[in-house]
């Protein structure tokens, strides 16, 4: 029987790697496995704060919520894997329908490789020699492997030629749009992607699958302007099909993009794409959704705009404890920049437990104000709001900048059970 890498990551034990697992756990040397088997509770099963944990529940409505979305709207999805980098939940994601996973850097890639991940797409031009041959490597191989990638300039066209001389794999790619102005990567204006693609038809080792871009990198982005910008996106895909510049052996065409903030205007521009000369894979690559946030992506989800879509919930909450209260208006908890997200603006105290009776309550009057290497600065309304030893959770905005500081997650029951652990590679 064939191994599988995900369910072999139960094996691992539980050591010192992980932070806020239970000591005794790692002293019975205990695998992850029969530490979930044991189904400990949160708050009482030995846990050191900080510990940082996923609601099972949020967890399956999320990914269930942009699969339906998904398919509701004729997308393919390619959730972008660079958010959670844990193997566990590419599985679910697929699951849940997802076309396949997408990668940011080449690491990334190999990391989906190791836990048999078939269809990668890379958001970058991808210019590294090393990484190129391991991709022809890869695709040589693996007759089912499949990975496509952007390209951007004629000079990474040829750079990329260069390096595959002597490899019999070639490298699908599709043309990336740039934003406008300002914005991140890709070609700028029309003739610049004419010209990408005239330097990928003159190699022997890429072929032209599509276009591709990330609306969310338009300047001073509003419905308009991003529906404008997908709009140039997919009237260069039809004219590139007219003129025959994708390659004449593919069996579709790639034409892909969409974040977290504006994946229904890209349903909306797809919607729109006329028939073209073979099939569309129309894909999408939301990654935030699956954790979802208490803030930034709270405000900016395209659920706002559309509730009868559906919605996400937030599923982290970060448990730190009181650890100083030098005076009726401020308390430190211990878990600071080493442990919290923070790059989208502060945590949010969300909720209050009593060290003493174990009850918990809102946080009202309690805010976290400022952030050292290991502690969060609480500003109180009243001398009650928290006492030393009290458990305080922080919802945190940016799910990326969460899961990449926490290598093994508790995925926590309503009634605070612990029924397994996600692992992440960052």
């Amino acid at each position: 029987m064939a191994s599988d890498p995900v369910k072999e990551l139960a094996d691992e034990p539980v050591d010192h790697r992980f932070k806020g697992l239970p000591p005794d756990a790692q002293a019975a040397r205990l695998t992850v496995g029969q530490l979930a088997q044991q189904r400990r509770h949160i708050h009482t099963g030995g846990f050191t704060t900080p510990v940082l944990t996923l609601d099972a529940a949020a967890l399956e409505h999320n990914l269930a919520a942009l699969g339906t979305y998904a398919a509701r709207h004729d997308l393919a999805f390619a959730p972008h894997g660079k958010t959670c980098m844990s193997p566990q939940l590419f599985r679910r994601q697929l699951e849940h329908g997802a076309w396949g996973i997408t990668a940011a850097v080449p690491h990334q890639a190999r990391v989906y490789r190791a836990f048999g991940i078939q269809r990668i797409f890379l958001a970058n031009e991808l210019v590294d020699p090393a990484a190129l041959r391991w991709v022809a490597d890869e695709l040589a191989a693996d007759p089912g492997f499949r990975f496509v990638c952007y390209v951007d300039s004629v000079r990474g066209v040829q750079l990329m030629d260069r390096a595959l001389q002597g490899h019999t794999a070639r490298i699908d790619v599709v043309v990336e749009l740039g934003a406008g102005e300002g914005a991140r990567t890709g070609a700028r204006t029309d003739d610049d992607c004419r010209a990408v693609a005239d330097a990928v038809a003159a190699t022997g080792t890429l072929r032209l699958v599509g276009m591709g871009g990330y609306e969310a990198e338009v300047p001073d982005a509003d419905p308009a302007r991003v529906h404008a910008y997908l709009r140039r996106l997919t009237a260069l895909a039809v004219e590139f099909d007219k003129a025959g510049r994708f390659d004449p052996a593919l069996e579709e065409i790639v034409v892909s993009a969409g974040g977290s903030a504006w994946f229904d205007a890209v349903a909306d521009v797809f919607a729109e794409l006329p028939e073209l000369s073979r099939p569309v894979l129309k894909l999408l690559r939301s990654g935030a959704y699956v954790s979802h946030d208490h803030g930034w992506y709270t405000r900016l989800t395209p659920f706002n705009r559309h509730p009868e879509e559906g919605g996400l919930r937030p599923a982290f909450r970060l448990w730190t404890q009181v650890v100083s209260r030098p005076s009726p208006t401020q308390a430190f908890v211990n878990a600071g920049k080493r442990d919290i997200a923070y790059d989208l603006g502060l945590p949010e105290a969300e909720l209050v437990r009593d060290a003493l009776t174990g009850e918990e309550r809102p946080a009202t009057g309690v805010r976290v104000v400022k952030l050292s290497d290991q502690h969060a600065w609480l500003e109180t309304d009243s001398e009650d709001d928290v006492q030393v030893g009290d458990w305080v959770a922080l919802g945190m905005s940016h799910p990326c900048t969460i899961f990449e500081k926490w290598p093994l997650i508790p995925l926590v029951e309503a009634d605070g059970t612990v029924t397994d652990y996600v692992r992440t590679f960052f």
